[in-house]
């Protein structure tokens, strides 16, 4: 059912995309895009929009720090919106969406734009990976997840771009002034470090195969 899923949001995408390649690594494609997006003028704004769907997005130039991952995703052909969508539809109560927000069905403008439902997302269908303060333990095409001040909950992404001081990865992300490559992997609490490789990438995809190293992690409750 998965891998049906992950084929149609891909189809979907590549009537859409035509820059796509997979002739490189998952980590190279996804990478790169991730750092393309600093060369982005965004403004931070988290305001609800109804988007299209599939392949919805908001405006270009406006945008919060979800928007650089699902973004990111959208550029190696991959559509988050339909993914967290879909899986919501099925597996509802998976999801923090009535704990955080009351909400008792899916909203497939917003859905996939909320970090912890990203965080729930990522630990069903990829990898939850150890949380710790060695920079080491934090590779090119990770996820990982902060809060911030105020009970804000933060996603960014791991670039293999490496900063000359401290030796830890940029991340490419987006706090408030839209996305930058940053040295900021430990400048607030990580709550979550996640890794989710789509299908098209995987030999064995990413239908409840991949490993789980840390599967009793529990997301983010808070809103963006």
């Amino acid at each position: 059912m998965y891998v049906k899923l992950i084929a149609t949001a891909l189809l979907v995408l590549s009537s859409s995309i035509s820059t796509v390649s997979f002739a490189n690594t998952f980590e190279q494609d996804f990478v790169a895009a991730a750092i393309e997006r600093t060369n982005h003028s965004v403004t931070y704004d988290g305001a609800y929009i109804a988007i299209d769907y599939p392949n919805g997005d908001v405006p270009a130039n406006i945008g919060v720090c979800t928007d650089v991952v699902i973004r990111s995703y959208r550029a190696i052909g991959v559509d988050l919106q339909v993914l967290v969508h879909e899986d919501m539809k099925q597996h509802f109560s998976a999801y923090p969406s009535k704990r955080i927000w009351g909400l008792h069905s899916t909203d497939r403008n917003i859905d996939h734009r909320r970090v912890p439902n990203l965080q729930t997302f990522f630990s069903r269908h990829g990898q939850s990976l150890v949380v710790s303060d060695n920079h080491l333990d934090y590779k090119a095409g990770q996820l990982v997840t902060w809060m911030l001040p105020g009970n804000l909950p933060h996603i960014g992404i791991v670039t293999d771009k490496l900063s000359p001081t401290t030796g830890n990865p940029l991340i490419s992300h987006n706090i408030g002034s839209g996305p930058v490559l940053e040295d900021m992997l430990f400048d607030y609490p990580i709550t979550g470090h996640y890794k989710f490789v789509p299908d098209t990438y995987s030999s064995e995809g990413v239908a409840g195969t991949q490993a789980k190293t840390n599967p009793t992690a529990d997301p983010m409750t808070e809103n963006e």
